[in-house]
């Protein structure tokens, strides 16, 4: 017999940590919740933490940056030059096709506007798809796909439209 008290408590526990699925096996009895519709994850989810999520050491004597602190802006390479950056929202995986079969959503040279889907970052099992802000040529990826990526992190390069 299944007792709605701890199916509710199960929900709950659900929202309160931002999962979307719950299995629970006691017995015989054998419980699934599930948050939104069936078949939505759209790549294997990685079960290992990639080296780039790892914190890296210091060297001795250098003070890590403060917490939310702006990163030390880069030099601009000539060519770089007049060229936006598309910026990952999130602190998440880079994923440059909507599925492993499937062809990136953009590639040097993709002409886009703005609204154009061009890459899903992964983030705790959700897959936000990242739309361009600019209208332009994709001129450079800077990230492999399934990169671990931060916020902030420049994710492409595009020449925007005149």
């Amino acid at each position: 017999m299944i007792d709605v008290q701890q199916v509710r408590e199960l929900a709950e526990l659900m929202a309160e940590h931002g999962l979307t699925e719950i299995r629970l096996r006691q017995g015989d009895t054998f419980v699934r919740l599930r948050k939104g519709p069936e078949g939505v994850t759209a790549f294997p989810v990685p079960t290992t933490m990639m080296p780039a999520m790892l914190p890296a050491a210091l060297p001795a004597g250098q003070a890590a940056p403060a917490p939310g602190a702006p990163a030390a802006p880069e030099a601009v390479a000539p060519e770089d030059e007049g060229l936006v950056p598309i910026v990952s929202p999130m602190v998440g995986t880079f994923y440059a096709a909507p599925d492993p079969e499937s062809p990136p959503f953009v590639s040097p040279g993709t002409e886009i506007e703005i609204g154009t889907p061009v890459c899903i970052i992964e983030a705790m099992k959700v897959f936000n798809e990242i739309k361009a802000e600019v209208a332009g040529r994709v001129e450079r990826i800077l990230c492999k796909n399934e990169q671990a990526v931060e916020y902030g992190q420049p994710l492409m390069l595009v020449r925007p439209r005149t």
